[in-house]
């Protein structure tokens, strides 16, 4: 039997790729459709702005504008072509408007063969308050002069040149901020932080992960920094008013600041003051290392 035939290229061999090529078209998500909406939205009065993703990536960039802008990249896909355009014109970004505050969520249909997403990209006036929520999409926040809090289950968030009192959180991913002012407080329950440039206090936790974060200024209450296992690294600025409370359960500390009224314990925990003492820095980690500079 020679190799065409053994491979079933003759009639039943079509026959077969026939089926096959069948089967495939009707997988679910095998077929894709995509398209771009955009929506203009007036400020609202009480300079306050929320959203929900349900499936997909959200960024919002902050301009010297007095208006809302929003581009959605929408995605549908499903068994055939005819039904991921469908699911595509099902995908719709509601929005509710009132003088407090806009709305905006981004409904996709759930079914089980077929799959849609949303991708947001919201420009907006600086000067706003902004609470974002997203789901399987990472979130990016950048140049807002006002309060945030941002939320991703299951994607990144990245805050950076914020103004403001930050509260950002994820699942399973990384929070990355920088250029930040003001309170800030991030948590991971499954990924790393990482803060550079933050001028402020800080609390940021994490159960799996790295902690990594440097300071240009410091104020009240200071900084909290914990991980259940990974290692902790913290670079202040060069002068810089505080007291000191280290503790590590399984690992090392390793300072290369000069620290006044210092005391070492056997347990792994390190107390002291740096300059004239003042708000409090206290990093926590039971399986990992400490390093103060």
């Amino acid at each position: 039997m020679s190799i065409r035939e053994r491979l079933g290229e003759g009639s039943s061999g079509r026959s077969l790729g026939t089926f096959l090529r069948g089967l495939l078209k009707g997988m679910p998500w095998s077929e894709k459709a995509e398209g771009e909406e955009t929506l203009s939205f007036k400020s609202p009065q009480g300079g306050v702005l929320r959203i929900h993703n349900s499936n997909g990536s959200t960024r919002i960039v902050a301009e010297d504008r007095d208006d809302l802008e929003v581009v959605a990249q929408k995605t549908g896909r499903a068994e055939s072509p005819e039904a991921a355009s469908e699911l595509l014109g099902e995908i719709r970004v509601v929005a509710h408007e009132s003088p407090e505050r806009l709305d905006l969520e981004v409904e996709v249909p759930r079914r089980w063969n077929r799959r849609g997403s949303a991708s947001l990209c919201i420009k907006l006036p600086r000067a706003m308050e902004v609470w974002v929520a997203a789901v399987n999409g990472r979130v990016d926040v950048v140049g807002v002069h006002g309060a945030v809090h941002a939320r991703s289950t299951n994607g990144s968030a990245k805050i950076c040149n914020v103004i403001g009192d930050v509260e950002v959180g994820t699942t399973n991913a990384k929070v990355c901020c920088s250029g930040t002012c003001g309170s800030l407080s991030a948590s991971s329950s499954n990924g790393k932080i990482e803060i550079e440039g933050h001028r402020g206090s800080l609390d940021a936790t994490t159960s799996n992960g790295l902690i990594r974060a440097r300071l240009e200024g410091l104020s009240e209450p200071g900084v909290t920094l914990a991980t259940s296992n990974g290692r902790i690294l913290l670079e202040l600025p060069e002068t810089v008013n505080a007291d000191v409370d280290l503790r590590v359960d399984n690992g090392v500390i390793r300072n290369e600041r000069e620290l006044c009224h210092t005391s070492r314990e056997s347990n792994g925990r390190m107390i002291g003051r740096l300059g004239r003492g003042g708000a409090l820095i206290k990093l926590r980690t039971s399986n990992g290392s400490i390093s103060l500079r």
